[in-house]
């Protein structure tokens, strides 16, 4: 039986809009194997289509099905721990849809949840109301911990740094669902249908892919073509079952 296949999307398959040398021929190897794959982000700002869309204008084609986000993690884990029940949220469409595929009620009336997303625009209003309502009681949930994120431009704040705001407003720090925290990944699992025993995280960053991987048992390869640097691995307790230069030398099994 092939492997199966967690793969981190910035920093292994691209790099903004540029596709990183090899990674198409990696996922049609991944194809013609018949290995079972899914694109993983932490990246909760697009829905799957949009993700769709933006993996093929860079050259590579993934289904929408195959790709996995913060957002839709954190939808499944509030909705297993409080079915159908009512959200604050602030976040783009990538959020806002995996709620509402779960059967979320978005209010900033007396909400359970306080959810945080990425956005694109932050609007202070909508952050006061947030305390306000965390305060008053509602849970604080974050889609992923990254405190910031790469664009054409440079790198922007990203939803960590949103998170650690409200934590300083409200005394109450967020519970983050995206790497590293493992329900991620099992998540992931559950998603495709595979066994952690018989599935490879591929990563760029030490911090956030590997150490995700190695908290849910599964053999891990890192890529030098992301973040993370040869040298930087001994600062680390945990190491990667392999270190490679990009996905183009990652053998198919």
């Amino acid at each position: 039986m092939p492997r199966n296949y967690l793969i981190d999307m910035d920093g292994v398959l691209v790099k903004g809009k540029a596709l990183i040398p090899g990674a198409d021929k990696f996922i049609e190897r991944l194809t013609e194997s018949n290995a079972k794959f899914l694109i993983l982000t932490n990246n909760p700002l697009y829905t799957q289509r949009d993700l769709e869309h933006r993996l093929r204008a860079s050259g590579l084609h993934v289904p929408a099905e195959l790709i996995f986000t913060s957002a839709i993690a954190t939808a499944r884990f509030v909705q297993s721990q409080k079915p159908n029940g009512t959200a604050f949220i602030i976040g783009e469409s990538g959020l806002t849809q995996a709620m509402h595929d779960v059967g979320y009620v978005q209010t900033d009336t007396d909400p359970d949840y306080v959810i945080l997303g990425e956005v694109n625009f932050y609007n202070f209003e909508m952050i006061t109301r947030a305390v306000r309502l965390i305060n008053a009681g509602a849970m604080f949930i974050a889609t992923n911990p990254d405190p910031t994120g790469p664009t054409e431009g440079g790198i922007v704040p990203a939803t960590g740094s949103m998170a650690a705001l409200i934590e300083k407003a409200t005394g109450k720090p967020p519970f983050f669902v995206g790497k590293p925290n493992p329900f991620m990944m099992r998540s992931a699992i559950r998603y495709l249908g595979v066994h952690s025993e018989d599935t490879t995280m591929i990563g760029d960053r030490m911090d956030t892919d590997i150490v995700a991987g190695v908290m849910s048992g599964l053999d891990t390869i890192l890529v030098l073509s992301g973040v993370s640097r040869r040298e930087d691995v001994e600062r680390f307790p945990y190491r990667p079952t392999q270190i490679l230069g990009s996905v183009a030398e990652i053998v198919v099994k």
